[in-house]
């Protein structure tokens, strides 16, 4: 099955992403795992939790806040206390919201004075609301929460459990819309990647890679750059998770880490790269990391566990660390929706002791990592899946089944330098005689 893609426009002559039945079919999921559950209602603090129910979107600078709060009971219909003027605009532009749309701001956070009052006036707004679908005595299931405001819906009389499985497992399988957005999503991906790999050359600097990158996918339409890992030379292992000023030198791996949202739907899209030429022992450990991911993909399909998943990837002591908490997230797999992880979670860490089930129609991302012999170079690949009927087919779609080099090609008198040698090949090494490029392109032997 080949998984559709289209433009980012809506047209009146072919069918594409219906946002309409997107809505529906969210809520409908919500509503059927808030029926299996033990729960009267659902409340939720949690940016991408509140889009899933009531797709309200107010910014991504709301995201880290927890200031918006929704909740949807068993019989009705969403309700959200959105900040200051939102309110207004979704009563004016969300009619699916009904009169479900108010006023009503959280602590900031605790910026408010604690004696203002604002976490006792969150509860008592939830708590009128259950007591009139007469749920005031059921089970409330809260995703995050401030101390301040659990403790003020105690004190209304609400019994507060953990209500985060219950968003989770209604987002655990997307829908077709949502597959369609996060193929999208991948495909902006696609074309930064064709703009960096022009771009990356000895001189750049990490942080202008970063820059590229959220250029390109702002210009085509992206709603949030979340983040561009850039990690280059002697960065690359240990893994630092974050991007810096560094100048990409000639013979450095680089790997990049795409991170963005679509209409709210995330990638999380590894690769790497090579700049000029690339060390034999940088090639082995793609050819490894490559490895890793084509026979995690191969086990994917409906009825396979995560733990077979994990089962094919190294333990963390083969690769030089401690323990799996010490590798977490370096033989990963993750389900990507409206948040970068979300269910199922793929690793050895939980997955062989804990499996999930694949199902169809989820979504999610496997990542591999190998540090090369070195000491200093590493490859990191990441592929996003959709499992179908019969198997998976990969949305992340830039080539990534060889170590690809990028930067300009050289020239020496003999012809063109060859990319596969050694970083210090123009250094005189103990009985052997200087490191010459072989006119046939054979490297350093």
């Amino acid at each position: 099955m080949a998984i559709k893609t289209f433009g980012p426009n809506a047209v009146d002559w072919e069918e594409r992403v219906d946002l309409d039945r997107l809505r529906r079919d969210r809520l409908a999921r919500l509503r059927a795992e808030l029926a299996r559950s033990d729960l009267g209602s659902v409340l939720s603090f949690d940016f991408a939790n509140i889009r899933y129910m009531t797709a309200t979107h107010i910014g991504t600078w709301a995201m880290d806040k927890l200031i918006r709060f929704a909740l949807l009971t068993r019989e009705g219909d969403p309700v959200i206390w959105d900040f200051g003027s939102a309110a207004r605009h979704h009563q004016i532009y969300n009619p699916w919201l009904g009169d479900g749309a108010r006023a009503g701001i959280s602590t900031l956070r605790g910026a408010f004075h604690p004696e203002a009052g604002i976490a006792a006036d969150v509860a008592r707004k939830v708590a009128a609301v259950l007591r009139e679908h007469g749920l005031a005595d059921a089970p409330l299931g809260v995703d995050v929460v401030e101390p301040p405001v659990l403790f003020a819906l105690r004190d209304e009389g609400i019994e507060v459990v953990d209500g985060q499985q219950v968003f989770l497992e209604a987002r655990r399988v997307k829908t077709r819309d949502e597959i369609a957005l996060l193929t999208q999503a991948c495909s902006m991906v696609d074309a930064a990647y064709e703009e960096l790999y022009g771009f990356l050359r000895p001189g750049v600097r990490e942080n202008e890679c970063v820059g590229l990158v959220s250029k390109v996918l702002y210009d085509l339409g992206s709603e949030y750059v979340e983040g561009v890992n850039a990690i280059s030379g002697e960065r690359c292992s240990p893994h630092p998770h974050v991007y810096s000023d560094r100048l990409v030198r000639p013979g450095d791996p680089a790997f990049f880490d795409i991170l963005h949202s679509h209409l709210g739907y995330r990638t999380c899209y590894y690769r790497t790269f090579a700049v000029g030429s690339a060390s034999r022992a940088m090639r082995d450990a793609y050819t490894r990391c490559r490895e890793y991911m084509d026979e995690a993909i191969s086990l994917v399909k409906p009825g396979a566990t995560t733990a077979d998943i994990v089962s094919v990837w190294p333990r963390a002591q083969e690769f030089g660390f401690a323990d799996e908490t010490a590798a977490f997230a370096l033989q990963y797999g993750h389900g990507v929706g409206l948040s970068i992880w979300e269910k199922p979670i793929f690793s050895r860490l939980v997955s062989l002791d804990h499996p999930e089930t694949l199902e169809p129609g989820m979504v999610f991302a496997l990542e591999t990592y190998w540090p090369a012999s070195d000491g200093w170079s590493a490859a990191r690949i990441e592929e996003e899946v959709v499992v179908t009927a019969d198997g998976c087919e990969v949305i992340t779609k830039f080539p990534a089944e060889d170590l690809l080099v990028a930067g300009r090609r050289y020239w020496t008198a003999a012809g063109p330098l060859d990319t596969l040698r050694e970083p210090e090949s123009h250094l005189n090494r103990p009985n052997e005689g200087p490191h010459l490029s072989r006119p046939n392109g054979g490297g350093p032997q």
